[in-house]
């Protein structure tokens, strides 16, 4: 954790934003896999650790906007506790750690905001995204279950973007931390992907670098020599050379900050033939999606600047034909990346996005868009200083996705089909860095993750 101060100023920064009423933070419980006391690793709710920084399940926090009294709802360790999990620090201690002065059993809270409810006073709670915290939000309103998602405080939502998107320099420092790990993730995945290796022995290595220091994946790893498969989860088939695999995976630091990098990887350890241009293509397009990240930018913007390098360089495929720009614009660079190219990190891999993906990533004067592949664009809004964000171009030759278009002839004047196709089998590949946002433009956070050609090659022949 942070230091008790820098929780008590997160918690007045929110007062401030907000109006009157009683905020409700109810902290994750742990969720089990087939039974009870085999539960998933647990993951605290981001914006409780924001707000309290604390990483154990089952606590509430209130925050009542109108006196400024904060309490934390928790159980202290009973004996049952103890014979099964050791000695574990009391619910006062634990406030302690927080800032919180006031502690008290969980079943007070129910009389806290009943109290409020009785006064007609405001209820403020952020979109719940689990069973359970419906159930239990339900049973502490009052609400029916159906009800509650619905009666999620926007101004709370709001207020919470507005505080967690920008990040301190403690935050980064934790960031940076577990992308210390990351990188020796990516380094071992690379020395472990040879020919005629199987893709689980592979997430094994990357995953033990995780462990070794005691952390966590911050999602389950996507590592697959079918990457133009987005979020592929099988790890079932065996590589063999000149097989491109896409290797998206990252650690959780101890106090829950995510990484998130992607790296694609040449089986045998180099890039052969039409790989070798489209791995240039795709390292040419995010360079130009982290050059073009300074505050005040729409990341809509960024987006397009990235997508039309993308599709120059798949112009001397003879994929695209006719004006870049148009391409981009039309919406047509995306049967060859569908996927929008960035999104938030922080608490959460994709940052804050339990809050509402819209309210995080558009906001005031900026709409989702409806054609195809630029719907899919997380985060639209113009960026501001200190933010981070992912920079992920890449490039997926998605044969259903092909053949469907052509058929409808889908923008036949900027796309060469008999071109595209003739690519169908190249798979994926795509590069992901987080950036931070200065105020001189954009910073790729961590250490230098091997990403050119000749970097890979080095860590894969070693």
């Amino acid at each position: 954790m942070f230091e008790a101060a820098i929780y008590c100023h997160r918690r007045d920064a929110l007062r401030r934003r907000m109006g009157a009423g009683l905020v409700i933070l109810v902290g994750a419980s742990e969720a089990a896999i087939n039974y009870r006391d085999n539960p998933y690793p647990f993951v605290q709710d981001g914006s409780f650790a924001y707000l309290f920084g604390l990483q154990q399940p089952d606590l509430i926090g209130l925050i009542d906007l109108d006196s400024g009294e904060e309490v934390l709802f928790g159980a202290d360790p009973d004996l049952e506790t103890r014979v099964w999990m050791g000695d574990l620090p009391s619910l006062a201690e634990r406030g302690q750690w927080a800032g919180v002065a006031r502690t008290a059993p969980r079943a007070e809270v129910e009389t806290w905001i009943a109290r409020a409810t009785a006064q007609g006073r405001r209820l403020h709670f952020p979109p719940p995204y689990r069973g359970r915290t419906v159930l239990r939000l339900a049973a502490l309103t009052g609400m029916a279950p159906a009800a509650v998602e619905a009666g999620a405080s926007i101004d709370l939502v709001r207020a919470l973007i507005a505080l967690r998107e920008i990040k301190d320099t403690g935050e980064i420092a934790e960031m940076e931390r577990a992308l210390a790990t990351t990188d020796r993730m990516h380094r071992a995945a690379m020395r472990a992907a040879r020919p005629g290796v199987a893709e689980f022995a592979v997430v094994a290595a990357l995953t033990a670098e995780a462990h070794r220091d005691g952390l966590q994946l911050a999602y389950p790893a996507i590592l697959s020599r079918r990457g133009e498969i987005l979020h592929n989860h099988d790890h079932s088939q065996r590589l063999a050379t000149g097989d491109v695999v896409i290797n998206d995976s990252g650690a959780s630091s101890v106090m829950g900050y995510a990484s998130d990098i992607t790296r694609t990887i040449p089986v045998g350890g180099r890039f052969r033939g039409r790989a070798h241009a489209l791995y240039e293509t795709v390292f040419a397009a995010e360079a130009a999606g982290i050059a073009a990240v300074r505050p005040g930018v729409p990341f809509v913007d960024i987006h397009k600047a990235a997508m039309r390098v993308l599709v120059e360089g798949m112009a001397d495929f003879g994929v695209f034909r006719g004006d870049p720009a148009e391409a981009v614009e039309t919406g047509a660079y995306a049967v060859v990346c569908p996927g929008g190219l960035g999104h938030q990190i922080g608490l959460d891999v994709h940052d804050m996005e339990s809050l509402g993906e819209d309210h995080v990533g558009y906001g005031e004067g900026f709409t989702r868009s409806t054609l195809f592949g630029l719907n899919r664009l997380r985060l639209a809004k113009p960026l501001a200083a200190d933010m981070v964000v992912t920079i992920e171009p890449g490039l997926y030759f998605i044969e259903p996705l092909i053949e469907q278009w052509a058929a409808d002839r889908r923008h036949a004047g900027l796309i060469d089909y008999p071109r595209l196709r003739a690519l169908i089998g190249a798979g994926g590949l795509r590069i992901e860095d987080e950036v931070l946002v200065t105020a001189a433009g954009g910073r790729v956070l961590g250490p230098p993750i091997p990403k050119t050609c000749a970097e890979i090659a080095e860590v894969m022949e070693a």
